[in-house]
């Protein structure tokens, strides 16, 4: 291959790799599709305040923390230590509706990753005129920062919790074992 053909071969690719690199990726908007069926929402034949009772119980009874003292809306929150050097939090919002059967109870949960960020301070003088220096402090500081935050889409996650719910209500208790709290996976 003659040299002037490799030179207009390299800068055609080097074009293409540059205007591909260049592409934003598509806006994470674009994928949300609002299916009718989804993994969030559950019925109930209580009236709102009385499904969201439910949620409340249900939520205190796995360890989570409950913000807030509003009827229709539950916030939860569990904090989670896989790792000596990273923290999860986990927090739940449950918003109960009126619907044509009682109440419509919809979920949402939020997971956000933190890791353990050690950082050296170092302080410094400054005399005017002569200069500034700057000596490393001989501490390490620790702190957790946030690395990542996601809404939990897993299926099985708000079937699980809708199933206790159902549990704590009485109108599913075939299934599952009361006396280990646990419920059928």
């Amino acid at each position: 291959m003659p040299r002037a053909a490799r030179r207009l071969l390299f800068a055609a690719l080097s074009g293409l790799l540059a205007a591909g690199c260049a592409t934003p990726p598509p806006a994470v908007y674009q994928s949300e599709s609002f299916q009718r069926e989804t993994p969030f929402v559950t019925w109930s034949t209580r009236e709102p305040a009385d499904a969201c009772e439910l949620g409340k119980r249900a939520l205190l009874s796995q360890g989570y923390r409950l913000d807030g003292s509003d009827t229709v809306r539950v916030r939860g929150e569990k904090l989670f230590q896989p790792r000596p050097d990273e923290g999860v939090t986990l927090n739940i919002t449950l918003v109960c509706l009126p619907s044509n059967v009682g109440a419509v109870i919809y979920a949402n949960a939020l997971q956000t990753r933190y890791a353990l960020k050690s950082a050296s301070t170092s302080t410094g003088v400054s005399v005017a005129g002569i200069g500034s220096i700057s000596l490393p402090w001989s501490a390490d500081k620790e702190a957790l920062v946030k690395i990542g935050e996601e809404t939990v889409t897993d299926p099985g996650f708000y079937r699980r919790l809708f199933a206790l719910v159902e549990v704590l209500d009485g109108t599913r208790v075939d299934s599952v074992d009361l006396y280990s709290g646990g419920v059928e996976r």
